[in-house]
């Protein structure tokens, strides 16, 4: 399947630089195919280059987790930690990583002088929930992706409308960003964690349906979006590792 599309990375080449044309042929490679059979083959035929996956370790964190874990447990797992999560998410964090057996989870944290010259107070997402992010995810992300050709991601469309036309593969700079579940359902992903005796998140049963920091996380009132508990009161629906550069065809499904 793979040679149809992309070549594979050379690992002796420099890092391969993914255009927009890329992101349509691996869009239109891998439209209707299992989420499984995709996994597999991107990531052991090398289609996308040395790959990581971002996690939040968040409520529906498991499902990504457990499908890229039984194709290669060694995958890098790349965790912002921000100084601000609930700290039932750092012990889910840990939960998770045992019960799976991940074996490059990778701890990303803020840098600590940038933390004292822009939040020395550590109240900056009281007023600057954006400069907040940028601080401690956005900057320390863009960091530690320098090093890879692609990200994987956990989002959903059915999270919030403005995730409902997201593609499975788009370009994130040069680099790819990969949404293996964009087109999974709340019905999937339950189904999902029944299955495979997947742990949940504490929190998912108090209200959280998404969890981020705990400053910036509220309870989901019912009929919202499950993301409708973040950022509340303020024009904010990401923290800007997710912004979109560009994407394969708008106009058509990918999944």
């Amino acid at each position: 399947m793979a040679d149809t599309a992309l070549r594979k990375i050379d690992r002796l080449d420099v890092r391969p630089r993914f255009t927009v044309t890329d992101v349509h042929r691996l869009n239109n490679l891998f439209r209707g195919t299992d989420t499984m059979e995709m996994l597999r083959t991107v990531i052991g035929e090398q289609m996308a280059g040395d790959v990581a996956t971002v996690s939040s370790f968040g409520t529906e964190s498991a499902v990504l987790l457990h499908l890229i874990a039984s194709v290669d447990a060694s995958l890098p797992v790349l965790f912002l930690d921000t100084g601000k999560h609930f700290p039932e998410t750092i012990a889910y964090r840990d939960t998770l990583t045992a019960f799976l057996g991940l074996k490059d989870v990778r701890i990303l944290s803020p840098d600590a002088e940038a933390l004292k010259q822009r939040d020395e107070t550590g109240l900056r997402w009281s007023y600057d929930p954006d400069g907040c992010c940028e601080i401690r995810k956005v900057v320390p992300l863009e960091k530690a992706l320098a090093g890879f050709d692609a990200s994987f991601t956990g989002r959903k469309a059915f999270q919030a409308s403005t995730r409902n036309a997201l593609p499975r593969f788009e370009l994130d700079g040069d680099r790819l960003k990969i949404n293996p579940l964009i087109d999974w359902t709340r019905e999937d992903i339950a189904a999902w964690f029944d299955k495979h005796d997947l742990p949940h998140h504490p929190l998912e049963t108090e209200g959280y349906p998404s969890i981020g920091c705990a400053p910036c996380t509220s309870k989901v009132l019912p009929g919202e979006d499950p993301r409708s508990g973040r950022w509340r009161g303020w024009d904010k629906t990401e923290c800007g590792i997710h912004t979109p550069v560009a994407d394969g065809d708008p106009d058509q499904p990918s999944f």
